[in-house]
């Protein structure tokens, strides 16, 4: 396990920006996963791409007790955190149900369509 260099502020604030980034369930996250929407969209170099990734990485921090995540999780975390914030920033106009952008942001664990 990392080394802890983040103090409990640090780890609370982050937990907390992910918590309100990350609206789905653990379970939606792997079912969405499991989808050819979900693997249609995102960068990659041949093999899975960088949000699909993220989104399996997501569903083992939302499964894991806070005590065993450490700072490689809590850096992931941040960056999903940074990826909902920016890529919601970019929605576009009209029903977004079908698009691209919903299904990007999907793979970091956030449905813009869920409520709440």
């Amino acid at each position: 396990m990392a080394e802890q260099t983040l103090d409990d502020e640090e780890r609370r604030s982050i937990s907390s920006d992910f918590g309100e980034a990350v609206n789905m369930t653990p379970k939606e996250l792997e079912e969405w996963l499991e989808t050819d929407e979900s693997t249609s969209v995102g960068q990659s170099e041949g093999g899975e791409s960088v949000g699909h990734a993220s989104g399996r990485r997501i569903v083992q921090i939302l499964r894991a007790k806070e005590a065993d995540l450490d700072d490689d999780d809590y850096a992931h975390m941040k960056k999903v955190v940074g990826y909902v914030h920016r890529h919601s920033a970019q929605r576009p106009e009209g029903d977004v149900t079908g698009t691209k952008w919903r299904y990007s942001l999907m793979n970091w664990g956030n449905d813009p369509l869920k409520e709440g």
